[in-house]
C-alpha cells in the first residue's frame, strides 16, 4: 500500500479571514422563513436558538463539553493543510462555537468567562462564525481521528442554523433550496426545458450506440424512480455519467422513469442545518414515488444526496407522519453491482483500455453512509465496478485508511465562485495524492461518484497544472464498457 506523506503548513494567523460567501438576498431569506436581514436583537435571538438546539440534540452539548484539546484533529482538515490558518483546525473552529456556549450556558462561563475561554457573542465573533463555519465542508474527516468522536460537521451545521435564524444566511445554499422547493431541482429547470434536454440526449444515444435507449419522464408504474443530481442532465463531466445510467437500465431491461417534480437528488438543506427544509425536499421525492407508483427509488452519483437518502430520509419522513410506505432507497452503484453479480451486464473492459483510472472516495459516502449489504460496501462496490470495466485501475496513495480519504474541497455548500481561492487551497491534499499516482502510474482519469466532487475537481485542476487529466463519472466508464445490442 502506498502512503501519502503530508506536509504540515506553517501557521498563518487569520490567513483566511477575508474569505466568506455572499449573503442571501432579502427575498431569498423571506422565502425560506428566515429574517430578511440581521435582526436588531440578534445576540438574544442567537443565544435562544443555541439553547433550543442544545435541548433538541444532546450530542451537541456532549461534543462541546468533552473536547480535551488533545490536537488529534488539528492537522486533519484539508482547509488547514491548504491555508495554514489555525482557525481552520477543527478544534479551533469548534472553539468558535464553544466559547459562546460556555459564556451563556455554563456556570463558569457566566461568572468567570476569562478563566474558561468564554466570550460574548459580539460582532467580531459573529463575523468569525460566518467566515469559518463556511470554511468547513462537513467532510467529517476530523471525527475519524477524534478519540471522542466529536464531529465538527454537526457543530458547523448548528452554527449555520443559528446564523440563518438571525438573518445572516449564505446566498448560494439558500438560493438552491428555494429552487428545489419551488421547481424540483437545484437549477430552476422547468419541465419543458427538461423534456427538450432528454429528447436531445435520446438522439445522442441513438447516434452513438444504434440502440433506441429511452429517457422516460413521468411514466406511471415503472419499477424504478431514478433521482439524479440535476447537473447530470447537461453539464460536463456529469452528462456522460447520466447516459451511462440509461445504458445500464437498458441492458438490464429495467423499467424506470424520471419525475419532473423531483429531478434533483441533492438536498442542500443538509448544508444549512434546517430540518424543516430537509423534510420538505425529502417529501417531494416521497410524493413523486407515490404518485408514479414505483417499487423502488434509485439515487444517482451524488455524495450528500446518498447520505441524506441512506441516513436521514426514514426519520425525516416519519416526522412528517406520512401514511404511505416509502420505498427503500438504493444507490445506482449498488444497483449496477447487483446486476453485475447476476450477469445482467455484458461488459468488455477492453473498450476502456486507453484509460488509466484512479478513484476519489467522496466524503459523504466514505464516512457517512453505507452501500449494499456487505461490510465496507461504500468502498468495495465502486472498486468492484471499476475493476470490472477498466483494464487499468490504480489506487491513489492514502494517508491511512479509506475512511480517512481527503475531501475534494468544495462540499458542504462551498461550491460557489466567491470561495474559489478557499476551494483551491482546500483541494491541495487530494490533488497531491492524485499527482503522486499520475507520477507513478501515468493515470489519465480520476473517477468519482459525487456531483460536487466532479465539479470542484474539474474547476481546480487547472490551478495545479492538471489540464490534461480528466474527471470522469464511474457510470460513464461502465456505460462505455457495455456491449449493447
Amino acid at each position: 500500500m502506498n502512503f501519502l506523506k503530508l506536509k504540515i503548513p506553517a501557521l498563518q494567523t487569520d490567513a483566511m479571514q477575508h474569505s466568506e460567501p455572499y449573503l442571501a438576498k432579502a427575498a431569498t431569506q423571506k422565502a425560506l422563513g428566515y429574517p430578511e436581514q440581521l435582526v436588531e436583537n440578534w445576540q438574544t435571538v442567537a443565544v435562544s436558538k443555541m439553547g433550543e438546539l442544545l435541548a433538541q440534540t444532546p450530542h451537541l452539548q456532549a461534543y462541546l463539553d468533552n473536547c480535551v484539546h488533545c490536537s488529534a484533529c488539528s492537522d486533519k482538515c484539508h482547509y488547514f493543510l491548504g491555508t495554514g490558518d489555525p482557525k481552520n483546525m477543527p478544534v479551533a473552529r469548534q472553539d468558535l462555537f464553544r466559547q459562546v456556549y460556555r459564556r451563556y450556558f455554563t456556570f463558569a462561563g457566566k461568572y468567570f468567562p476569562r478563566l474558561v475561554g468564554a466570550k460574548d457573542f459580539d460582532e467580531k465573533v459573529l463575523n468569525d462564525w460566518y467566515r469559518y463555519f463556511h470554511q468547513c465542508s462537513q467532510c467529517r474527516r476530523c471525527a475519524v481521528f477524534c478519540p471522542f468522536g466529536i464531529d465538527t460537521a454537526d457543530i458547523a451545521m448548528a452554527a449555520r442554523e443559528i446564523l440563518n435564524s438571525i438573518g445572516k444566511g449564505q446566498r448560494y445554499t439558500q438560493e438552491i433550496i428555494v429552487k428545489v422547493e419551488s421547481v424540483g431541482n437545484n437549477l430552476g429547470m422547468s419541465k419543458p426545458a427538461l423534456q427538450h434536454i432528454l429528447q436531445n440526449l435520446e438522439e445522442d444515444l441513438f447516434e452513438n450506440t444504434g440502440c433506441k435507449i429511452r429517457l422516460p419522464l413521468d411514466e406511471y408504474g415503472a419499477e424504478v424512480l431514478f433521482i439524479p443530481p440535476s447537473a447530470d442532465f447537461f453539464a460536463e463531466p456529469h452528462v456522460d455519467g447520466f447516459l451511462g445510467y440509461a445504458k445500464v437500465f437498458y441492458q438490464a431491461g429495467l423499467s424506470w422513469t424520471l419525475c419532473s417534480d423531483a429531478t434533483e437528488a441533492g438536498n442542500f438543506a443538509l448544508f444549512s442545518g434546517s430540518e424543516t427544509h430537509l423534510q420538505q425536499i425529502a417529501a417531494r421525492i416521497h410524493d413523486a414515488a407515490a404518485t408514479l407508483g414505483v417499487k423502488r427509488i434509485v439515487f444517482g452519483e451524488c455524495g450528500h444526496a446518498w447520505r441524506v437518502a441512506h441516513n436521514l430520509l426514514p426519520p425525516l419522513l416519519k416526522n412528517l407522519t406520512l401514511n404511505r410506505n416509502y420505498p427503500v432507497p438504493q444507490h445506482i452503484c449498488e444497483l449496477s453491482y447487483d446486476l453485475l453479480q447476476r450477469g445482467a451486464l455484458r461488459i468488455d473492459k477492453a473498450k476502456n483500455a486507453e484509460k488509466r483510472v484512479s478513484f476519489h472516495d467522496s466524503c459523504n459516502i466514505a464516512r457517512a453512509s453505507q452501500m449494499g449489504n456487505i461490510s465496507g460496501g461504500q468502498f468495495k462496490i465502486p472498486r468492484a465496478l471499476l475493476t470490472a470495466c477498466c483494464e487499468q485501475f490504480h489506487e491513489m496513495p492514502r494517508n491511512t485508511t479509506h475512511e480517512s480519504t481527503f475531501c475534494c474541497g468544495g462540499g458542504g455548500g462551498l461550491l460557489t465562485d466567491e470561495l474559489m481561492p478557499l476551494r483551491i487551497k482546500g483541494a491541495l491534499p487530494r490533488i497531491q495524492a492524485f499527482q503522486a499516482v499520475i507520477a507513478t502510474q501515468q493515470v489519465t482519469h480520476l473517477a468519482t461518484i459525487c456531483a460536487i466532487c466532479k465539479t470542484q475537481l474539474s474547476q481546480v485542476f487547472p490551478n495545479y497544472r492538471l489540464e490534461r487529466a480528466q474527471i470522469i463519472s464511474l457510470h460513464q466508464l461502465i456505460g462505455d464498457a457495455l456491449v449493447l445490442k
